[in-house]
Order: C-alpha cells, then sequence, then structure tokens
C-alpha cells in the first residue's frame, strides 16, 4: 500500500432509473441512470441529470443510453462508463491519487449468474478492489428499519424502474421471493401506449414519466384527487399538435393490468410462505420500496385486495441505498453479503 493511497467505502443502487451512491453514511450521487455518448469518437458526452435532458432530443452524432433494463446490465461499456464517472463526481478535489475502493452494490434476487457477473465486472473495471452484493429486497428491509436477522417474518415489496422485487426475510435470509420485470418502467409504457390508442397522440418517455409522477394512481377514486394533466403532442392522424387532459382516473384504468400482475406475484409469494412466518407478516404488515411505492393509492388498493395491510417506508426512492450503506459499514455482521 502506498503513502497516500486509502480505501473509500461505497454502497451503490444500481437501479434502472436512478444511480445513488452513499459515502460517508451520506447520499453523494443521486442521478438518473443515462449516459450521452457521441457516436463518431465514443467518448462520454454527459450523465445522469445532463444526459437525461438530453434523451429523446438527440441529432445523429449523440445518442444517450440507459445501460440498465429490468434491473441489469443491458449495455456493459456504458455502465462502466456511467459508474466511472459518478464515482469520479465524489473525488472532483482530488487529482493526485485514486483511493482503492470497497463497493457493496446490490443487485436483483432473480438475476442470472451471468447478469450478477455483469454487475461485478463493471464494478471492478470502474475501480472496485473489494465488490460485494447484496439482494435488493434484503437492502430495502435494512434500510426501511427492519432486524433482518430476528426470527421473525417480514415481507418487503420493492418497486423499482426495471424489476419489482417481492421477498419474504427471516433469520438474516431470504425464505421465498419472486422478481417480476413489470415495474416504474413498464407502467411508463403502459401510459405511452394508452396514450396512442386512446387519444392519437405520440409521447416519449418523459413525457409518460412527467403524467405517471403527476396523476399516476393505482385507485380511480382517491380522497385527494390531483388535477388533470395537460398533455401536448402530434396527433397521429394529422400530425397537427393538440393538447389533452388527462385525469387520474384514466391513468388508474391504464396501469390496471400491470399492477394486477403485482399482486399476483404478492399473493404466489405468500402461497410460498411457512405458517409461521405468514403469521408474522398477517400482523405486521408488509413493507412497500421503491419508486413504485409513491404511486397515489397502491398500499390502499393492495390492503384491499390481499387483505393485509401495507406500510409505504419513508423515502421509499432511497430504502434501498440506504440499507445498502448499513450493509457496508457492517460487513462482517451481515452474512448474506455475496464476494
Amino acid at each position: 500500500m502506498g503513502l497516500f493511497s486509502f480505501q473509500q467505502e461505497l454502497a451503490i443502487d444500481l437501479g434502472t432509473a436512478n444511480t445513488i451512491i452513499i459515502y460517508n453514511d451520506k447520499v453523494v450521487v443521486n442521478e438518473p441512470s443515462i449516459v450521452a455518448i457521441d457516436q463518431k469518437t465514443g467518448k462520454l458526452i454527459a450523465i445522469g441529470d445532463k444526459a437525461r435532458q438530453m434523451h429523446g432530443k438527440t441529432h445523429e452524432n449523440i445518442i444517450t443510453i440507459r445501460p440498465l433494463r429490468d434491473g441489469v446490465i443491458a449495455d456493459f461499456d456504458a455502465a462502466e462508463l456511467m459508474i466511472r464517472e459518478m464515482i469520479k463526481l465524489i473525488n472532483r478535489g482530488n487529482r493526485f491519487f485514486t483511493p482503492s475502493l470497497k463497493m457493496v452494490v446490490c443487485i436483483p434476487s432473480g438475476c442470472t449468474e451471468v447478469e450478477r457477473r455483469a454487475v461485478r465486472d463493471s464494478s471492478e473495471h470502474a475501480g472496485g478492489r473489494d465488490v460485494y452484493m447484496i439482494y435488493e429486497p434484503m437492502a430495502a428491509a435494512i434500510g426501511i428499519g427492519i432486524d433482518v436477522e430476528a426470527p421473525i417474518g417480514n415481507m418487503v415489496v420493492d418497486i423499482g424502474g426495471g424489476t419489482t422485487e417481492i421477498a419474504v426475510i427471516a433469520l438474516g435470509g431470504i425464505v421465498c421471493n419472486e422478481s417480476l420485470r413489470v415495474a416504474g418502467d413498464g407502467f411508463t409504457a403502459d401510459i405511452q401506449a394508452y396514450m396512442r390508442h386512446q387519444h392519437n397522440i405520440k409521447i416519449g418517455e418523459r413525457t409518460a414519466e412527467e403524467i405517471k409522477i403527476s396523476v399516476g394512481s393505482a385507485l380511480s377514486d382517491l380522497e385527494n384527487p390531483p388535477t388533470d394533466f395537460g398533455v401536448r403532442g402530434p396527433n397521429l392522424m394529422t400530425a397537427m399538435p393538440i393538447e389533452i387532459p388527462i385525469s387520474y382516473q384514466e391513468i388508474a384504468h391504464c396501469l390496471d393490468k400491470s399492477i394486477s400482475k403485482i399482486e399476483t406475484a404478492i399473493l404466489s409469494v405468500l402461497e410460498q410462505t411457512p405458517p409461521e412466518l405468514y403469521a408474522d407478516i398477517v400482523q405486521k404488515g408488509i413493507y412497500l420500496a421503491g419508486g413504485g411505492a409513491l404511486l397515489k393509492g397502491l398500499d390502499k388498493r393492495f390492503s384491499e385486495k390481499i387483505n393485509i395491510p401495507f406500510h409505504v417506508a419513508e423515502d421509499p426512492l432511497q430504502a434501498i441505498a440506504r440499507g445498502t450503506g448499513i450493509a457496508l459499514k457492517n460487513i462482517g455482521k451481515f452474512s448474506f453479503l455475496m464476494r
């Protein structure tokens, strides 16, 4: 070990929609998982929010890439570039030496060995010397504040950008789980398809995301309904510009099929749960984490359908990152971290 070398410990929530990095118990990077690359030279132009602003607005020389799809790495080179640049944001003032990195990265519980290897390789190529991995539902449970090592059953439903992770956790391990590739990106695609078929209007991914955040709902009857969202775009028949107000009831109808798939998956995991743990879950309720948990009325819909209370985690967007950070500080204690 050199005179100036030291080890930096990073917890990384490598998400389909956003990447969050925690260093020294603080969120130091919280950026969209997207990169902009010059097609001619292959050089990186922008990452995160700057690249997101370019998404859907580029010319032939610039391409925007989302390196992760369905919670796993789809573009290895772009993922490596993104991780490397995001780590550089932390060490902006340090130009003289590069610290060795100890990382804990979270991965979907349903990912294959090949997908796991891709995350490890990308992290190592980006400078990680010691790379550990933790399953997303386990990280979410730790981030919510659940005692995962207790002999008590806890159920976590993490609705992210690419995957919905459903897991029953007890004694520091996952008892039964399901990883469903229906999540935030699926909701966005549903809204785009609905606008095209129902209103003859073509909208991009960013506009569909804005609709989801503003008037996205799981129920067609909310106590505090949001105001209608005005959508502008070209009419598919005439190419003339049109503006249409969209209500939360329409979005609830359009997302119904995808939400029903998540409900079916939750019931499937409950079916596999041992009876003693099932009793604990009924008593304590089920915890919702991830960006999808912010969908209006989702906890109420699940509670009515499944007859078990659902609780939305405090700051569900950062629950996984928080849990990954806690796991990083207690690597010796948590035996379920995979090397």
